[in-house]
């Protein structure tokens, strides 16, 4: 196993590559270890190379609305009113604390996320 830092984009190419030929390598086998100190190596680069920022607050809300298979009027159930509920979805009014609490309590969506500036 000759395994290094990855440090440079040539570096990561050559260990994305090292990756796809021991893909299927056994566990608990000398390509197996590497494979798995690969893979973090990898994964560690790629997070600090390539960071991804949590999404819009406001289109988190609508991907949680369509995964459940809400609709407007079922947000105002959480929000308030349902004219409340077409100035947030439009961005013409902000969430405020409560309506945040609620949507983190009701929908489960990360506080994280309902906080940031949009």
């Amino acid at each position: 196993m000759n395994v290094k830092l990855i440090k440079t984009e040539e570096d990561y190419q050559l260990a994305l590559q090292r990756l796809e030929a021991i893909f299927d390598a056994e566990s608990n086998t000398p390509e197996g270890d590497e494979l798995e100190v690969l893979s973090f190596l990898i994964d560690s680069y790629e997070k600090e190379q390539f960071p991804i920022g949590a999404p819009d607050p406001i289109e988190a809300l609508k991907f949680r609305m369509e995964q459940l298979g809400m609709k407007q009027k079922d947000l105002a159930e959480v929000l308030g009113f349902k004219s409340r509920v077409s100035e947030v979805l439009n961005k013409k009014r902000k969430l405020t604390l409560e309506m945040i609490r609620n949507l983190h309590t009701t929908l489960n969506i990360p506080t994280n996320v309902l906080i940031q500036e949009y």
